[in-house]
């Protein structure tokens, strides 16, 4: 063959090469060209369930302190702070008008007397003048209770504290007039303190007494405040569809009374548990990789959140997993990892408590992990939950308007 002949023959063999490479580029573009993904890694830790709500912090036994009569006031303790005994006097309204009502019943109390006393000596003379006794002596006897109502309406005028402790809060200034819708002063015990919560009604049958529960306000953002379930009110507000539930605060706890706090319960909770980032699972299972391929293995979703989720099934601790979760990729696809996260998110240490987004449109996050201590690890994720009440009130609300 000619030399001419063999370039000829070769240049079709390159050609028919390009082609062949060409068509398999095309048919096998995985294989020339694999995706790229992102992925997590399972990781072994604490995970704990919690439902949300928001409460303020109370005495365990405290009373208002209001005026039963709408008038001036004339005096006014300046006691905020200070120990107070069951029936000690807080302030004074002005009983001017009922005194000298009461002065006039005296006066003519001591005339109906005076009556009484001579009917007394004639009233065995004749029967009418028996039954004039008789008639003096029901007469004194209206008086006297007359005078004793005065003297209660002039008592209902002066404000006592109702029960022994501490006056928390005084309002109201001498010379305001002010009525039974008025609060003057919040008296109780200082100690225990509680906090009163409201709970979504969707979620009450998830709380129990003897739960604990971590609080956070923004007063104290850098520790962790614990609380533990004490009551649960029967009956809830069909208003606002929520119920009242009491958590009892320790002794140390340095929340102070009136502040708010948000509140989260822990449902329930696994001292270990394989977690990944919630995206990683889709359609009750996850996409392994192993060899730059992929594997997808069936798994049964526990405790959810929404960074990471606990799943039970043939995965174990340390395996890589695609996050997000690729539908569009089938078994055995050959991928190329962008990146590999060394564990999913994990929670502050055990003195930090991470600051949550304060806006409400968030994913709820119900599951914390960590592998330092459990009790901080609930904090973190647990404290962005309320969103779930938030959702179902907006979901149940578009409904009845459509």
């Amino acid at each position: 063959m000619s030399s001419r002949g063999l370039v000829w023959s070769g240049s079709v063999l390159a050609v028919l090469a390009a082609a062949a490479v060409g068509g398999a580029y095309l048919m096998y573009p995985d294989y020339f060209q694999p995706p790229t993904v992102t992925t997590g890694v399972a990781s072994l830790g604490p995970v704990s369930e919690a439902v949300y709500g928001t409460g303020t912090v109370e005495p365990e036994r405290w009373a208002k302190v209001v005026p039963l009569q709408r008038r001036r006031l004339v005096e006014l303790c300046r006691c905020e702070g200070q120990a107070v005994k069951v029936g000690q006097v807080l302030g004074r309204q002005d009983d001017a008008e009922e005194v000298s009502a009461l002065h006039e019943l005296e006066i003519n109390n001591e005339q109906l007397a005076r009556d009484l006393d001579r009917a007394k000596r004639d009233r065995d003379k004749s029967d009418a003048a028996k039954t004039e006794y008789e008639q003096r002596s029901t007469q004194f006897e209206q008086s006297k209770s007359r005078i004793s109502a005065q003297k209660a309406r002039i008592d209902s005028l002066v404000l006592r504290a109702p029960l022994d402790g501490m006056v928390l809060r005084r309002d109201g200034e001498v010379g305001e007039i002010v009525g039974p819708t008025d609060v003057l002063f919040w008296v109780g015990p200082p100690a225990p303190m509680q906090v009163v919560a409201e709970i979504n009604e969707e979620e009450i049958t998830r709380i129990a007494v003897g739960q604990k529960a971590f609080l956070r306000t923004e007063a104290f953002s850098a520790q962790a405040l614990r609380a533990t379930v004490s009551q649960i009110t029967p009956k809830g507000d069909p208003t606002r569809k929520t119920f009242r539930v009491y958590l009892l605060l320790p002794r140390d706890t340095p929340l102070r009374i009136g502040m708010t706090v948000e509140v989260n319960i822990i449902h329930r909770e696994k001292a270990a548990a394989v977690v990944v980032p919630a995206e990683a699972v889709a359609a009750n299972a996850v996409q392994v990789v192993s060899s730059g391929k992929i594997r997808r293995v069936p798994v049964t979703v526990g405790i959810r959140g929404s960074r990471n989720v606990e799943i039970m099934g043939n995965v174990s601790k340390d395996t890589t997993v695609l996050s997000p979760a690729r539908a569009d990729l089938a078994d055995g696809t050959r991928v190329r990892v962008e990146n590999v996260a060394a564990k999913p998110a994990t929670d502050a240490p055990a003195d930090v408590i991470p600051s949550p987004s304060p806006a409400p449109d968030r994913e709820p996050a119900a599951i914390v992990t960590s592998s330092a201590d459990a009790d901080s690890a609930v904090i973190s994720s647990a404290i962005s939950a309320h969103v779930d009440s938030v959702v179902n009130d907006a979901r149940r609300n578009v409904g009845k308007y459509r």
